[in-house]
């Protein structure tokens, strides 16, 4: 993760995510180690994966002591297997024990992810296609989340709703229909954001062509509706196909050729890769 981003969006949320496991004292630490003692710990894969989020794993233990290191076996968006010593966290061992729940839940979140979206992305290797996350991320976590995402080998779609316009059905019925809005978000939006428009069948995506959209998203349709709509949009816009699109189905959309297909799967359906803290020595 950029060290800005680490230090602007990752760190109040790892502290809030400590404060919120720690609300006075952690009880079974202060019991067995009530003095400062240098220690490691070493973790381990227990399934195969994909690494991502080594970085914020890091910062939970140097939270709570800022000498806290880790030596890396690994790098970020490394493939590990079963058994695989990754590396070793050496700090106050107060630490080590306090902050190992809050470091393995992002390393465990964040490498589950990475490793659905491997999955699915090396289906889109090689073509044209991008394949890309949405909105659909847990509360105050999009930012480990979608990180995940870019690491596993995926696009980002926008960030939040300050990011780009896309106009959805709710959108378009508020305004009217979509040559209404299409035309409101660009009498509004500043020049460099592109429009986006849902649609859901082919007089939609005649009236988004005909009202002047960016990108044209073809959202729950069936594959040969979406292929006579690429063939009616024919270049005059950008094609995003999107719609519960897991890693089970996304192989049957290669054949479309769109310039996006977005999954909401990548971060609402990833499972998590389990990982595990093992072997505690105290140094001194």
């Amino acid at each position: 993760m950029n060290p800005i981003t680490l230090k602007l969006q990752a760190e109040p949320l790892v502290r809030m995510a400590l404060q919120e496991d720690i609300t006075s004292e952690d009880v079974s630490t202060a019991s067995v180690m009530p003095r400062p003692a240098r220690g490691e710990v070493h973790l381990i894969a227990k399934q195969d994966g994909v690494i991502c989020g080594l970085d914020v794993f890091l910062l939970a233990f140097q939270l709570l002591d800022p000498t806290a290191v880790f030596h890396a076996n690994v790098a970020e968006g490394d493939k590990v297997t079963f058994g695989q010593e990754l590396g070793i966290v050496e700090a106050d061992v107060r630490a080590l024990l306090s902050a190992e729940r809050v470091a393995l839940n992002y390393l465990q979140r964040m490498s589950g992810i990475a490793t659905y979206t491997r999955n699915m992305a090396t289906l889109f290797a090689g073509t044209k296609t991008r394949l890309v996350d949405t909105r659909k991320t847990t509360p105050n976590m999009r930012v480990f989340e979608k990180e995940a995402v870019r690491v596993g080998g995926a696009s980002n779609h926008r960030y939040n709703l300050s990011d780009g316009v896309m106009l959805k059905d709710n959108h378009i019925d508020a305004a009217g229909g979509i040559a209404q809005a299409v035309a409101a978000a660009k009498a509004h939006a500043p020049f460099v954001r592109k429009v986006e428009v849902e649609v859901e069948n082919l007089q939609m995506v005649q009236e988004a062509l005909d009202a002047g959209a960016d990108i044209i998203m073809l959202d729950n349709m069936s594959h040969d509706q979406m292929k006579e709509a690429i063939e009616l949009i024919a270049g005059r816009a950008e094609v995003e196909v999107s719609g519960n699109v897991t890693a089970k189905n996304a192989a049957a959309l290669v054949d479309l050729g769109v310039d996006i297909v977005s999954s909401g799967a990548l971060t609402h359906s990833a499972p998590i890769l389990d990982l595990s803290l093992k072997h505690l020595r105290v140094l001194s």
